[in-house]
């Protein structure tokens, strides 16, 4: 999320820049392209884009499960494998790189010097490995209780924790993560916010409105390890947010689940 010439400068287009940003954020052959500056004025309307790309993910669980015949566990590393296909693994790197900065002992300068390094250290990978098999983990747990509409709401719900630490964080410029942070305000963020618990309780009732709290409360989390550790935040950080505020959501809906 470091180069600026990926995109092209236009004049300003809400539905341009909303395909743009569903273009900069998933591999789905739109092609559209907008400038960074006009694109991420409408970062509050993000997880709204990937409500579509959590009802394709679920379709794909459900053809999993009533077509294929494959059973949970089988089915929640399909749909992971698909949500991270789907998206580019846009936000991988950012796990690995946000973990080796706060891996690493010394100065936040030293911290951000590893984060943005090209390397990756063990730290990384093994905070990858952890995110990853916890989301399964999290997905196979959903699909357990059949609540499929789960896999809707932990994908848009990711994008909540995105705009929630990019609420709460300072940022790290040059970047395009920068851009992210700036453009996200309290009035953008509860906007957000509160369509997408409208949203989720639609869906899930009780148990969809706790997975968006969860989702929250990982921004929060992330945002504070952030701030700790470099002061600053960037699209690395913004990647860290949005894989574990998918893994919040799944982990506060399944325990939602059992007591219900």
């Amino acid at each position: 999320m470091e180069d600026d010439s990926y995109f092209e400068d236009e004049e300003f287009s809400p539905i341009r820049s909303i395909l743009g940003l569903l273009t900069f954020s998933t591999i789905l052959p739109i092609k559209v392209y907008t400038s960074i500056e006009y694109m991420t004025k409408l970062t509050w309307c993000w997880p709204f884009l990937h409500l579509f790309i959590g009802i394709l993910a679920a379709i794909c669980g459900y053809v999993c499960i009533e077509f294929l015949h494959l059973n949970s566990f089988f089915t929640a590393a399909i749909v992971y494998a698909f949500l991270m296909i789907i998206t580019g693994y846009n936000h991988l790197d950012g796990v690995m790189d946000m973990a080796d900065g706060v891996m690493v002992h010394g100065e936040p300068e030293r911290k951000i010097k590893i984060m943005k390094d090209p390397s990756v250290g063990a730290g990384g990978v093994a905070t990858l490995f952890l995110v990853a098999s916890l989301t399964i983990a999290g997905i196979y747990n959903i699909l357990d209780y059949n609540f499929l509409v789960g896999i809707i709401i932990c994908e848009m719900a990711a994008k909540t924790s995105l705009i929630t630490t990019a609420l709460l964080s300072i940022p790290l410029t040059p970047g395009i993560g920068s851009y992210f942070i700036r453009e996200t305000n309290l009035a953008n963020f509860f906007a957000s916010t509160i369509i997408v618990a409208c949203i989720a309780g639609l869906l899930g009732g009780m148990v969809g409105i706790v997975g968006v709290a969860g989702a929250l409360v990982s921004g929060i989390i992330i945002a504070v390890i952030a701030r700790r550790n470099f002061g600053l935040a960037n699209g690395d950080v913004l990647g860290m947010s949005n894989e574990v505020g998918r893994l919040f959501t799944l982990l506060f809906m399944t325990i939602t689940l059992y007591y219900i």
